[in-house]
């Protein structure tokens, strides 16, 4: 804990992320290097700070101390007088002063590299943690994968399949029929057309779930566009300069944002909504933030599971912040290199 704490304090100071967890073996040899580095640079500081104390005190209050308690300036300088005190006490808090300004900051970055390049973990330890996470992205890419496409099965077969079915019953009938009921055949074929028509809205919609079309006819602001004009809660839209996505990227993107909506307008009650979607280099950035009442639970079948493995497929990120009360907000990185 105390090493985890160095490094995430250094990450700050140098402005440099430290994630993962380093090795026991990392940690031992840091708490060496920690105790030679860190207590000198430690006793360099108590001296600049605790001799500008000791200044401060002796310039003002020298006379109330007793001849042989009184303070000493600059190592072993005797404070006999106002003269002394006035003239030495400001020249040590000065030059103490200075050096603790310039110097300590370069001490304490000093410590911090320290601190980071011991508690680093190496190329091979990366490597191997990056290994467990395609490893774990992979397994739930498949189970999706696998979900996916018994929901497909299951919505042409109880769908479509059974319109199709029915129409060829019906023009089946229809075709025995000619002869003896043309009435009856001409009922027939109405029936049949109205299936064939429900059975091309079903299909359309199964096809929706595998790629948006409007996403090929509108490109993804059309299609976003689209989506926060259909949201029961208003929606404030900016959008950057996206360029040119893969259509994988572009099909996760909608579809994470139109969860996100749809949580914001069932769960959240809230009464707007921000999206902000843009691209730095090779990164596509997502941020949907409601003003409801937070709370959101991934466990309560608010689809943020669905989101995680759908953005994890393509190597992104997901971060919910909802604390009770609100705001909530979905931020969520995809790598769109081309």
């Amino acid at each position: 804990g105390w090493a985890g704490w160095h490094r995430r304090r250094a990450g700050r100071l140098l402005d440099v992320p430290a994630d993962g967890r380093p090795s026991r073996r990392r940690i031992l040899a840091w708490t060496f290097a920690h105790i030679g580095v860190g207590l000198s640079f430690g006793l360099a500081a108590l001296v600049c700070l605790g001799n500008i104390v000791v200044a401060a005190v002796a310039l003002p209050f020298w006379w109330a101390f007793s001849a042989d308690e009184r303070p000493r300036l600059f190592i072993d300088v005797h404070v006999g007088n106002w003269a002394t005190a006035l003239v030495l006490g400001s020249v040590q808090i000065v030059a103490l002063g200075a050096a603790a300004w310039w110097g300590l900051p370069v001490l304490a970055r000093l410590h911090a590299r320290l601190s980071l390049a011991v508690l680093a973990r190496s190329a091979r330890e990366r490597l191997t943690e990056r290994v467990d996470v395609l490893t774990k992205s992979r397994v739930g890419v498949v189970d999706a994968h696998g979900m996916e496409l018994r929901r497909i099965e299951r919505d042409l077969h109880d769908g479509t399949q059974a319109r199709l079915v029915s129409i060829a019953m019906q023009l089946g009938i229809a075709r025995e029929s000619v002869a003896d009921d043309p009435d009856m055949v001409a009922t027939l074929i109405d029936q049949a057309h109205d299936t064939a028509e429900e059975a091309m809205a079903e299909l359309r919609a199964v096809l929706q779930t595998i790629y948006p079309p409007i996403l090929a006819d509108r490109g993804l602001d059309g299609a976003l566009t689209a989506l926060a004009a259909r949201s029961s809660v208003p929606v404030r839209i900016g959008l950057g300069d996206l360029g040119t996505l893969p259509a994988a990227v572009e099909a996760v993107a909608y579809y994470v944002i139109a969860e996100a909506l749809t949580n914001v307008s069932k769960h959240a009650a809230a009464t707007r909504a921000d999206l902000r979607v843009e691209r730095a280099g090779d990164v596509l950035s997502i941020e949907v933030t409601d003003d409801g009442r937070g709370g959101a639970d991934e466990a309560g079948g608010s689809g943020i599971t669905g989101m995680r493995r759908r953005v994890a497929a393509l190597d992104g990120a997901v971060r919910l912040d909802s604390p009770p009360g609100g705001p909530t907000t979905l931020a969520v990185r995809i790598p769109c290199a081309q």
